[in-house]
């Protein structure tokens, strides 16, 4: 037998993806028996089974294994298809899927996507923000604007801009607490410290005429927001570090200054990240273009 609608494969997708029905079922918006139904009768048309089921999650089989590896080509192609199509006709459309860190978006990059978006109307934005980096190669991203290290040499990666993490603190901070002019006076300091992966990251490190120290920070606030941090920091509750990206308004404004500027840190580039051998279509080109292009005037030299 062979597959009658094309479009159940949809359902072995997400349910891959999600690792459940159910997870499968709201990503496609039908209910849990529709998701199921639509399984069954896809292993029925193939007289094999493709997941193994168990209470907690769906085991891809060796045969849903090779259905889905297919599956998603094919459903890759199309919207190459669609794509180019769109393209002939000179306009940007479908959806655009974006995840970003949650201070760079509120700080940077929202206005920019929403010129982007006045530039093309035919698209639909989807944006997911937040600290806790996604899978890019299983979740349904397009690109991910992503901190730090490149961890997973299956993703493409464009780097947006240079960054270094710094130390920053308000001026009534300071003025209550004093200035460190070492790295190790942070241990006489509240130091705010961010949660990635379920672990505090408490080791700073900082370097002098090429010699490096690590200080391991302490402090009564941690939090996996990187936006809340910097608003504990505007509130005087301690020193933070993070991208000066993040911290421009308050850099210009003086709510926040800008500590050991004498004193190097390690890289912690922004690169736009998309998955290796997937398709890219047009509009995404066109977006990781356009910011690319956004943060290289951001970061020219003023005047």
């Amino acid at each position: 037998m062979k597959i009658e609608n094309v479009a159940d494969l949809q359902v072995l997708i997400h349910t891959a993806r999600g690792g459940t029905l159910t997870a499968a079922a709201q990503a496609l918006g039908i209910t849990p028996a529709a998701a199921s139904a639509t399984l069954k009768r896809l292993e029925t048309q193939l007289g094999s089974r493709l997941f193994e089921r168990s209470t907690r999650a769906m085991r891809l089989t060796p045969q849903g294994q090779i259905l889905l590896d297919y599956a998603q080509r094919a459903f890759e192609l199309l919207a190459e298809g669609e794509s180019q199509v769109a393209a002939d006709r000179g306009a940007l459309v479908g959806t655009l899927r974006v995840a970003a860190p949650s201070d760079l978006t509120r700080t940077v990059l929202l206005p920019w996507l929403g010129e982007f978006q006045a530039l093309h109307p035919g698209l639909h934005l989807a944006l997911s923000v937040g600290d806790k980096p996604l899978d890019v190669t299983r979740d349904e991203v397009d690109v991910a604007l992503r901190y730090g290290a490149l961890a997973d040499s299956r993703l493409i990666a464009r780097l947006l801009a240079p960054s270094r993490p710094m130390l920053w603190a308000s001026p009534a901070y300071l003025g209550q607490h004093g200035t460190p002019i070492t790295p190790q006076d942070l241990l006489l300091h509240n130091c705010i410290t961010f949660v990635r992966g379920g672990r505090q990251h408490r080791r700073w490190r900082f370097a002098l005429n090429g010699q490096w120290t690590e200080v391991r920070v302490q402090g009564d606030r941690s939090v996996d927001d990187a936006s809340l941090a910097r608003e504990w920091a505007l509130a005087g509750a301690g020193i933070v570090f993070k991208s000066a990206l993040d911290m421009r308004q308050e850099m210009a404004n003086g709510s926040l200054v800008q500590l050991l500027p004498a004193w190097d840190t390690e890289p912690y580039p922004l690169h736009a990240l998309l998955p290796s051998g997937r398709f890219v279509p047009s509009r995404v080109r066109a977006l990781v273009e356009f910011l690319a292009l956004r943060f290289a005037r951001l970061l020219e030299p003023a005047g």
